[in-house]
């Protein structure tokens, strides 16, 4: 990637990589003037170095053209990185819990310091599937990582993806001690309105967050007070944990 010249090329990188992690902080659409604001960047370097990352592939242009995302380079290089939910035998735990609950059932990867989704219940749609792994605030299963990571909030504004979405920074911050302190989240219509999700972590054999297990359902028939739901959820998350399927 051509950025600089002369003695200004570690300068120019070093703004580059902070355009790339600006972009994945504030999800696609991100417009020009956010990222320079959230990066402290002066608008017209701002536009020159977006311009070059769109040009080799590590962003994209919306649709409207109206802001940036990240670009299939950088969705190369995710997908180089070993993911230690991506290969391994998940699937019989999963589906053991679905035959359990009428509640669609996700598995979560926490890779990179990002939301993958590894897999995905067939016979739930899940609307809106970008939201949960671009806005970490606004999902459940976001909030399970933020908790872990709060740095991965930036200090960019928040995007208030419906009205219930929190993006007050005290709010937020004091919802994710609570995460902390009941190593568990949930969403009430934050990241789409109707839709309710449990989420809790699913760790690796030394303890390590590695992703979550979440149950999702429409607002009003799933209670993020049903003991049995969070029950069955800890309980095959500690499968996936005792098993080979989490090393």
């Amino acid at each position: 990637m051509s950025v600089g010249s002369g003695g200004h090329e570690p300068r120019a990188v070093q703004r580059a990589l902070a355009m790339l992690e600006a972009v994945a902080t504030l999800g696609a659409g991100a417009s020009a003037r956010d990222i320079a604001t959230l990066t402290g960047t002066p608008p017209a370097t701002a536009y020159r170095l977006l311009n070059l990352l769109v040009a080799d592939g590590y962003l994209v242009r919306v649709e409207d053209l109206s802001g940036f995302a990240l670009g299939c380079r950088i969705r190369e290089l995710a997908s180089a990185a070993p993911d230690p939910l991506q290969d391994v035998d998940s699937g019989p735990v999963v589906e053991e819990l679905r035959s359990r609950t009428r509640y669609g059932i996700y598995l979560a990867s926490y890779s990179g310091g990002r939301v993958h989704l590894v897999d995905r219940d067939p016979d739930h749609e899940l609307p809106g599937e970008s939201t949960w792994t671009t806005h970490l605030h606004a999902s459940a299963i976001g909030k399970l990582l933020l908790a872990q990571r709060p740095e991965l909030i930036g200090a960019g504004r928040l995007r208030r993806v419906t009205e219930r979405t929190k993006i007050e920074p005290s709010e937020l911050m004091a919802e994710l001690r609570g995460v902390q302190d009941s190593d568990a989240a949930y969403e009430v219509d934050e990241s789409r309105i109707g839709r309710t999700a449990l989420a809790v972590p699913v760790r690796s054999s030394d303890g390590r967050l590695t992703g979550a297990l979440t149950a999702t359902g429409r607002t009003g028939r799933l209670d993020v007070n049903d003991s049995a739901v969070w029950e069955l959820l800890r309980s095959y998350a500690s499968l996936l944990r005792e098993s080979r399927a989490v090393l």
